[in-house]
């Protein structure tokens, strides 16, 4: 049985697609067979994995709303073990097309429970707001993912998504937990990214992963060739630091063995 996680945050600019994109390929690059679900109408985490989403005939919307089977969406990515259920624009109509539908906020959980066995992971980029479809992605996690930008507003807006996740525990998804607190775009050279670090841990304690993403050039020029960054450069601090990411998700979870830890530890 996989694990679904969701990134969510509706602050836009924090990472959320950067990470989503990049913590799916190193799981999969840990040989863990890792679905990335693009739950954004932006499409960002379609075009960024090396999709025109213009070109996309099946997407999370057809399966959502016109019970298209997410087999015929999911399309392999050239990432091993890992694939991708596309976003088009079209999304952004999905809420306002869902409002009238039983179980509307149930609708991604049955896309998911479809294909849920084939998977030992399942990535949720969720969009930048705390719409329909987000609260759809939340009720279908296991767990999710806060990312958080070490930047002056990092805290502004963390109450009001936490109040979101409290709302679909309580009503629609009472197993979702918090599986962390990402920091990203971590500058070393900034007092202020170290004065955001201590705030947030200070704040979140142990929510907060060990694992900060830094600030890194080759993680902002990865999605412009259609790949992730371990594919663009496995040797940046961006690859490193989201390898490390997957490693600690992966511990944390209690699914690595001793075997896949000399593995793990040698990538």
């Amino acid at each position: 049985m996989s694990k679904i996680i969701a990134l969510a945050n509706q602050k836009g600019g924090v990472g959320k697609t950067t990470s989503s994109i990049n913590l799916a390929a190193s799981l999969a690059v840990l040989e863990y067979r890792t679905l990335l679900v693009d739950a954004d109408p932006q499409a960002n985490s379609t075009s960024g994995i090396g999709f025109d989403p213009r070109n996309i005939k099946n997407s999370i919307y057809e399966c959502i709303i016109n019970d298209v089977e997410p087999t015929e969406a999911i399309v392999k990515t050239e990432t091993p073990n890992l694939d991708l259920l596309p976003a088009h624009i079209d999304l952004v109509g999905a809420e306002i097309e869902m409002i009238n539908l039983t179980n509307r906020e149930y609708k991604m959980k049955a896309v998911l429970d479809k294909v849920r066995d084939q998977y030992d992971f399942i990535i949720i980029d969720c969009s930048p707001s705390l719409g329909l479809i987000t609260i759809n992605s939340l009720t279908a996690a296991d767990s999710v993912i806060i990312p958080v930008q070490c930047e002056y507003f990092a805290l502004e807006g963390l109450g009001k998504l936490l109040n979101t996740i409290k709302i679909v525990q309580n009503r629609l998804n009472p197993a979702l937990e918090i599986e962390g607190i990402l920091l990203t775009m971590y500058d070393v050279r900034l007092r202020l990214s170290n004065q955001v670090v201590e705030e947030v841990k200070t704040h979140f304690q142990d929510l907060v992963f060990e694992t900060i993403i830094q600030r890194n050039t080759r993680l902002s020029e990865a999605p412009s060739y259609g790949i992730s960054v371990i594919m663009h450069d496995a040797n940046s601090k961006g690859a490193i630091n989201y390898l490390n990411l997957a490693r600690e998700i992966v511990r944390k979870n209690g699914l690595i063995s001793e075997e896949q830890e000399v593995k793990t530890a040698s990538i």
